[in-house]
């Protein structure tokens, strides 16, 4: 039989062209087939496209590692912790349960973003990170979760400086703690604690006791200039389920540049304004039985009018009860600049105090008003050297030794010449 030719088919009836009637059935099937697994079905997320028509998946992938989705008991100090892959911008974006946007801040090296304040306890959140690669496609991670129930056991945090207070260019910036912070939970509480500065300075907090910490520039504070530091201690785990109390932010403003040299070699105080010399003053430091410290100390307090009495502590041969004008605090151990016009016969030729820096009551004047807290004076070439401790010593070291004190590694924003011992 050719091909083409008519087929016998059973009950007198033939078909033509059998083979084409055969591959138009096979073709049918095969659209229908592929009708009934494109047309309006859903795509896995997996799904890359392919033919026409197709959409490609975005290059860019983010992934929310902390919180994890659906964690409860989240400290209210949480940081959303991710990772993106092919992402040229990244956002992201905390919401409470009510929907209400959180302010926060994405970290420098994009792997982290901190709210700006500690979250509400027992509150639930969802935070939603999207990352846009190049193709302009963004693709997105979201976690939910719960953050803890408000803690029984609080630990107060307070600054010693208030908001708007004036203070001299050597001031440290004081935080402290109403219970001691292990060791293990200082470098968490710490990258808490931030500091900005009219103009930028570089700075570092140094750990002075388990309860309380200092910051410091790298030089002296630039005159005039105005410090915010903040504090966001509110829910933080401090240790034996302890957490921080609340937050603090306080704004202070810098003086001018007003410092205090005091040589014990010509008995002479030398006063520079802005890095102007302005004034010297003859002093009388301390004698040789009770000698003034040797460093550079910080304006603790001042009182216009005080009473010294060392009777107690001295006893009655060698203990004494004054009224002073004019005091200015330099160290806990009872180290004043004050005025003493018994000794202004001997100021500028020998020396006779209990270890203070005695000036006349013109000058104790003139140096009270112009004086704020905070401003430096530094002693030398006495036989007693300063205890770092005795009072508001972060000046009497160098800057490499400031540093060992901090619970996180410094690093360098600027010159990273290893500093010399503190100078005006």
């Amino acid at each position: 039989m050719r091909a083409g030719q008519d087929v016998p088919i059973r009950g007198g009836r033939t078909r033509r062209g059998g083979r084409r009637a055969l591959a138009a059935a096979v073709l049918a099937a095969a659209m229908a087939l592929t009708s009934a697994c494109t047309g309006g079905g859903d795509k896995p997320s997996s799904w890359q496209g392919g033919g026409d028509g197709g959409e490609k998946a975005p290059k860019a992938a983010a992934t929310i590692s902390e919180p994890a989705a659906d964690a409860k008991d989240v400290p209210a100090t949480t940081a959303i912790t991710f990772s993106t892959t092919e992402a040229q911008q990244t956002a992201v974006e905390l919401k409470d349960g009510a929907g209400k946007v959180v302010e926060g801040t994405l970290a420098a090296d994009g792997k982290s973003w901190q709210p700006a304040a500690a979250l509400a306890y027992a509150e639930t959140y969802t935070a939603t990170v999207t990352a846009t690669g190049d193709d302009g496609k963004p693709a997105t991670a979201t976690s939910t979760f719960t953050t803890m129930a408000k803690p029984a056991k609080q630990v107060r945090v307070t600054s010693f400086l208030g908001d708007n207070q004036v203070v001299g260019v050597a001031m440290p910036l004081i935080v402290k703690f109403g219970r001691a912070i292990p060791p293990d939970y200082r470098d968490d509480m710490q990258r808490r604690m931030t500091v900005t500065a009219t103009p930028a300075q570089e700075g570092i907090w140094r750990w002075i006791s388990p309860t309380e910490v200092h910051y410091r520039p790298k030089t002296f504070w630039k005159a005039n200039s105005t410090v915010s530091y903040k504090v966001q201690a509110a829910g933080l785990p401090l240790g034996d389920g302890w957490y921080g109390r609340s937050d603090l932010t306080v704004d202070v403003k810098i003086g001018p540049s007003f410092v205090m040299t005091v040589d014990n070699r010509t008995k002479r105080m030398t006063v520079t304004k802005d890095g102007k010399a302005i004034k010297t003053i003859l002093v009388s430091l301390g004698k040789k039985s009770t000698p003034s410290s040797s460093g550079t100390m910080v304006v603790i307090e001042k009182l216009r009018h005080t009473v010294f009495d060392t009777m107690e502590e001295l006893g009655p041969e060698e203990g004494y009860r004054t009224e002073i004008d004019y005091a200015q605090r330099l160290t806990w151990g009872g180290e004043f600049i004050h005025a003493a016009p018994w000794s202004e016969g001997v100021q500028g030729k020998t020396n006779v105090s209990h270890g203070c820096v005695n000036v006349s009551m013109k000058d104790g004047n003139w140096l009270f008003t112009n004086t704020r807290m905070g401003d430096p004076i530094t002693v030398k070439g006495t036989e007693r050297k300063l205890q770092n401790g005795n009072g508001w010593t972060d000046w009497n070291m160098s800057w490499d030794e400031y540093v060992k004190g901090s619970a996180l590694p410094y690093e360098p924003t600027g010159d990273v010449t290893p500093s010399p011992e503190p100078t005006a």
